[in-house]
């Protein structure tokens, strides 16, 4: 539909070896391309080593934060035939250059609201050519305003190996005038206009402004379907494959 090549899965919600079996199947449907596991980090060293060891055959780009911290990342990257990839313990540049000293993550995740912007993404990038780390463009669920951020630091990185990634083809609308970018051929043009390139709607700005006030916030790191369930790290309570159930009371 969008004309993507590369495929990334969202994990850490339901037990390892169900999700193994998506991913797999994932990369059989799809053979030829690429693809990327993220688990939000709440595996265990011990879960992430066996996860990523069963991958190993399939065409990853890396694996992304299987584990939290860099100490369980490099004891994960010693074991796991595979780059691994972060965008969680390495944003700012002390944790840089900790992983320079001692290499726990080989793909650092440029994301411009983690490191407050597009100079110190393009700063990070130059520090990671001058040591061979790779980078990729991380995405946090952005609106325009970002993805703009986005697409120029994307297009100013001459050390960019990797597709960009999005969440963007999710949304339903934006808040930027002119309605959503568009992709085509699995891309997304980077903006001409002054600055940014982008102009709030304000209109829009205001409709969402109310729905937000309505609604409340997204609630990102909790599941509707298990109310007394909260995020632990490691992970041992997962959501059950089998549950057909779907939060019908969540507006989203």
């Amino acid at each position: 539909r969008y004309g993507f090549t590369s495929h990334k899965l969202k994990g850490g919600v339901f037990p390892p070896e169900y999700e193994l079996e998506c991913y797999r199947r994932l990369a059989s449907a799809l053979d030829g391309d690429r693809f990327r596991f993220d688990p939000n980090g709440v595996w265990s060293t011990e879960q992430a080593v066996w996860f990523g060891q069963q991958i190993e055959d399939i065409r990853n780009d890396y694996l992304e934060d299987p584990v939290y911290g860099l100490a369980g990342m490099r004891r994960a990257r010693e074991k796991v035939r595979m780059p691994l990839a972060t965008n969680t313990v390495v944003v700012n540049f002390e944790q840089l250059a900790a992983n320079v000293l001692d290499t726990a993550v080989d793909v650092i995740l440029l994301d411009t609201i983690f490191w407050g912007g597009i100079r110190p993404c393009v700063k990070a990038a130059g520090v990671c050519e001058t040591f061979q780390l790779g980078v990729a463009v991380h995405s946090s669920g952005e609106l325009g305003i970002q993805l703009a951020t986005m697409l120029h630091l994307g297009a100013c990185i001459p050390n960019l190996s990797f597709a960009a990634d999005a969440h963007y083809h999710h949304l339903t609308d934006d808040i930027i005038e002119g309605g959503k970018f568009v992709y085509e051929g699995g891309s997304i043009a980077v903006p001409t206009g002054p600055g940014l390139g982008v102009r709030l709607d304000r209109d829009k700005l205001g409709t969402y402004s109310e729905l937000y006030k309505r609604l409340g916030a997204y609630p990102y790191d909790r599941d509707p379907l298990r109310p007394g369930w909260t995020p632990t790290i490691p992970n041992d309570r997962w959501a059950d494959p089998a549950d057909a159930r779907h939060p019908t009371d969540m507006p989203f």
